[in-house]
């Protein structure tokens, strides 16, 4: 589905929401306190400005006595089978962020991936699945990554750890194109992106992938990841201690020339080795 399509899909699913919620006679506050979210959030899925969260959705269903079609909805809009159920969502906050900030401890972002590196990572996490059922990942990886080029994209900020550098995902060629990749982009300003060294020691978040996303009129979420599950958090506390320890990873940081530096001589050291393939 277009990206036009689904927000206007999105559109009639909020237009239906508050027309469902007026008829049974409940306000967005009512609602929201019943389905534990704010009367706020609830405008908010009413205006086509934040999609709700799938429990959420089936609570709305059950409140407002609606069959299930607020889950079917969701089902249709937010499911997409080229991503993992715990992160469909997250793709579709993507399009709408103003600001996106994420630290990666062992695996390049998928926003910054290139093809050859994509390929490589799907393989490995799934070694008996077909060519059609990569590329299906790969395309819908890179596709991602198109709000990068548009003119309203988001503000990128990007802390690796050092791990990402000298893991050889791929191969010498696969990670020497995928660092210049990276070097090329910060080089455009197109992305802020500085690494964690290893002489930094410990830091703020060691159990996976953590990424923050700030809208123009919405409250930010947190996205966590780990090898087999994600979880979306837009609690306000919690969200305000996942931007606490994503202050600290940036303090722990190489600057942005050292970074730069760093990327392009690690992509270096790759062109120099020996294919292996």
């Amino acid at each position: 589905m277009a990206n036009g399509s689904r927000q206007a899909a999105w559109e009639f699913f909020g237009t239906e929401l508050k027309r469902r919620r007026e008829d049974a006679g409940i306000s967005q506050v009512e609602l929201g306190s019943r389905v534990f979210v704010s009367g706020g959030y609830i405008g908010q899925f009413e205006q086509a400005i934040r999609k709700p969260q799938l429990d959420i959705a089936q609570r709305i269903d059950e409140v407002l006595q609606t069959d299930g079609i607020f889950e079917r909805l969701w089902q249709k809009l937010i499911r997409d089978q080229r991503y993992a159920d715990y992160f469909a969502a997250v793709v579709e906050l993507e399009r709408l962020a103003t600001r996106i900030c994420e630290f990666a401890p062992t695996v390049v972002p998928g926003l910054l991936q290139t093809a050859a590196y994509a390929r490589a990572v799907t393989i490995a996490a799934n070694p008996f699945v077909t060519d059609e059922y990569v590329e299906e990942k790969v395309t819908a990886r890179l596709e991602r990554a198109h709000i990068l080029k548009d003119a309203t994209r988001p503000e990128y900020w990007v802390a690796l750890h050092e791990n990402v550098l000298r893991i050889p995902v791929g191969g010498p060629e696969t990670m020497a194109e995928q660092l210049e990749h990276i070097a090329r982009l910060m080089r455009e300003r197109t992305v802020w992106v500085t690494v964690i060294p290893y002489a930094a020691g410990a830091h703020a978040s060691m159990t996976g992938d953590l990424r923050l996303m700030d809208f123009d009129d919405a409250p930010p979420v947190a996205y966590t990841e780990t090898s087999f599950s994600g979880t979306l958090i837009d609690d306000p506390a919690v969200v305000k201690r996942a931007q606490r320890a994503y202050d600290l990873l940036r303090v722990a940081a190489l600057s942005p020339k050292a970074s730069l530096a760093l990327i392009e001589s690690a992509a270096e050291d790759y062109r120099r080795c020996p294919s292996t393939t």
